[in-house]
């Protein structure tokens, strides 16, 4: 699959789609080739912001994307959304979707939607949302807003790969605030309370107070205490404001040098991720490993050995 690495560092969308179906390939020559050119353009990355936005079924993330997108394109900033489907767990399939949902914003010149499906991948990000984010900023993508599935503690994952977390939630407290994990509000930046419009304000801003107290005492690092803010992406009610915000936190990271330490660190976790991916690889191309571990899993489902015994033997053998 033929790249024309000029075209995309020119932000040629169609480059940069090839691009990431390239990295989204699971043949071999395909990868090979994807890591070649993720090497060749990494220089030309690194250069944007990169925000995870999660939220509830039905809390309008893709109304408030589009929004978002919107006001940052009229700022002058190219944006680019890699909005993940859930894939079937029967089929595998995905709706991918998310075009037709952003349908003013997928049609902006400085604007480039990606759905991807999940394909089972922890935290309801997709396996390859690394490469693509960095693909987006060889590009010259400056805003990069990974759309996840759902709420959940597994959205650790999102958070891991991104500059900024924010949670969206509905104007209503009560049950929803005692359904939230603990963790999902350890790893939000901010909260945004959406659709706190119309009837909904009122409820929407007892909501915002809940949140404040439920994140009192909770504080991830040292620069910065996660904000609840009231926004209505169908008015485009405080858009602004949660940009502002973001950028606040952006320079306030940057001054403390949290900011590269904290990409780094992440970059550091995507190598050990890929080092387990590569390994089951391996043990799943070579003959030998894949009868031993057949062997093993028997003798540990039959209690003949113990998983730990079963595990060392497997990785001996690679």
């Amino acid at each position: 699959m033929a790249i024309d690495i000029e075209k995309l560092l020119q932000g040629n969308r169609r480059s940069l789609a090839k691009a990431i179906t390239l990295t989204e390939s699971k043949l071999d020559h395909h990868r090979d080739e994807a890591q070649s050119l993720l090497e060749h353009i990494l220089p030309h990355t690194g250069r944007s912001i990169r925000i995870g936005i999660t939220g509830i079924p039905g809390v309008g993330k893709s109304t408030f994307i589009e929004a978002f997108g919107l006001h940052l394109i009229r700022q002058g900033h190219k944006v680019a959304v890699l909005a993940v489907d859930p894939s079937s767990p029967i089929t595998g399939g995905s709706i991918l979707g998310d075009k037709t949902r952003m349908e003013i914003l997928s049609q902006q010149e400085n604007a480039f939607i990606r759905p991807s499906p999940s394909g089972g991948a922890l935290g309801g990000v997709a396996q390859k949302t690394r490469e693509a984010m960095l693909l987006c900023e060889a590009a010259g993508y400056d805003v990069i807003l990974v759309e996840t599935v759902g709420v959940g503690q597994s959205e650790y994952e999102v958070a891991g790969m991104v500059d900024f977390f924010l949670v969206l939630m509905l104007p209503n407290a009560g049950d929803e605030l005692q359904g939230i994990k603990k963790g999902i509000l350890e790893l939000a930046d901010a909260i945004a309370v959406n659709k706190a419009d119309g009837s909904n304000r009122i409820l929407a801003q007892q909501t915002q107070r809940h949140y404040q107290n439920a994140l009192g005492i909770l504080q991830h690092n040292s620069f910065w205490h996660p904000e609840v803010v009231l926004c209505s992406a169908l008015e485009n009610g405080n858009i602004d404001t949660i940009w502002k915000m973001i950028t606040d936190y952006k320079l306030k990271s940057q001054e403390v040098g949290h900011f590269e330490h904290n990409r780094a660190i992440q970059n550091k976790e995507w190598m050990w991720r890929l080092v387990h991916e590569l390994i089951d690889r391996r043990l799943k191309r070579d003959q030998a490993a894949r009868e031993l571990c057949n062997d093993m899993q028997l003798k540990v489902t039959r209690g003949e050995t113990t998983p730990y015994i079963a595990a060392h033997r497997i990785v001996e053998s690679i």
